[in-house]
């Protein structure tokens, strides 16, 4: 009788330990298949450029594809949503951006709370925004576009990635503190406006420096200045918006983030690889080119910078009374 109960005491220690077993086998062996990394934003823009550099480091390093999805649609809304509802397994991921922190406040209801619902996994880097015209355009400089736009009140067609969209608030900024009026022309991401920012359609964007920077180069489009606080290395010769608009700035970010509830030793293993992407010299060029600047760190520290986007971006809603 003894014989049998030490037995079963042993299988049901067994049976216990299984799920802890697995659970530890499961975090150790991902990714055992594709990641899917979902970027709210149609293909060719700023936010799929950089999903598409890191992704590829990611998958060479992981050994797995990380395929890179687009939904784009409500300022990214779309695609968090998305990946708030995934399974918590590490094989859904969205690609972060200032747009999730914008949307926090520009919109009144959302299905989701981002910073509850979304776990921070890493940064990626940080963009300026450029003020990209078409060549055609009479402005040479942001104060001649400010004294042509106040000429020519209401004339001026100034295109953005989509309603709320970082290009919007980066526009809706500018305006507010210039007293311009430009009409605001939204597409469904970066790509489509730059389209027709290059025929001629629209007149103006407040462009990422990864979607534009190739434009830029070629002359097919005429940059006016950065919106960061100070001059972005990838463009040195270009001012800032803040030399002829004092107190502006906008820059716009990428990172990477996971449902709530994905396990720890996931978040934590992504984290380290892609820092260690960030580190790569290959890698490190590539994203320069774009005019990034790198932000490698903890999830906490992405945490943070989410959380201060938040609490920025809301202020200048609210003060601006934006809504959509």
């Amino acid at each position: 009788m003894k014989l049998r109960r030490r037995r079963f005491q042993h299988l049901a220690a067994g049976l216990i330990a299984l799920p802890i077993a697995g659970s530890r086998a499961g975090a150790q062996a991902w990714p055992s298949r594709p990641v899917r990394w979902i970027v709210g934003y149609a293909p060719g823009g700023g936010n799929d450029i950089v999903a598409r550099l890191v992704g590829q480091w990611l998958s060479d390093r992981l050994g797995q594809t990380f395929v890179i999805e687009n939904k784009p649609g409500a300022a990214t809304n779309i695609a968090a949503e998305f990946v708030v509802n995934a399974a918590p397994d590490g094989y859904t991921v969205l690609l972060v951006g200032q747009p999730n922190a914008i949307n926090a406040t520009l919109y009144e209801t959302l299905p989701f709370d981002f910073i509850r619902d979304i776990a921070p996994v890493a940064g990626i880097m940080t963009v300026p925004n450029v003020v990209v015209v078409n060549p055609s355009f009479p402005a040479k400089t942001i104060a001649e576009l400010i004294a042509y736009a106040k000429a020519n009140p209401g004339k001026i067609n100034m295109a953005s990635a989509g309603n709320g969209s970082a290009a919007h608030l980066a526009g809706e900024l500018f305006k507010s503190m210039t007293g311009v009026n430009m009409v605001h022309v939204p597409y469904r991401g970066q790509a489509p406006a730059i389209a027709d920012l290059l025929s001629g359609q629209v007149q103006v964007l407040f462009a990422t420096s990864p979607a534009s920077m190739e434009f830029i180069k070629t002359g097919k489009l005429k940059a006016l200045a950065v919106t960061t606080a100070v001059r972005a290395e990838a463009l040195p010769d270009l001012p800032t918006v803040a030399d002829s608009v004092p107190g502006y700035e906008a820059s716009a970010w990428y990172g990477i983030g996971a449902p709530q509830k994905t396990p720890a030793e996931i978040i934590d293993r992504l984290n380290k690889e892609t820092n260690a992407g960030l580190a790569d010299a290959k890698l490190k060029i590539r994203l320069a080119d774009l005019g990034g600047t790198l932000i490698p760190g903890s999830p906490a520290d992405f945490g943070r910078l989410i959380a201060e986007e938040t609490e920025k971006w809301g202020k200048v809603i609210r003060a601006a009374n934006i809504k959509l």
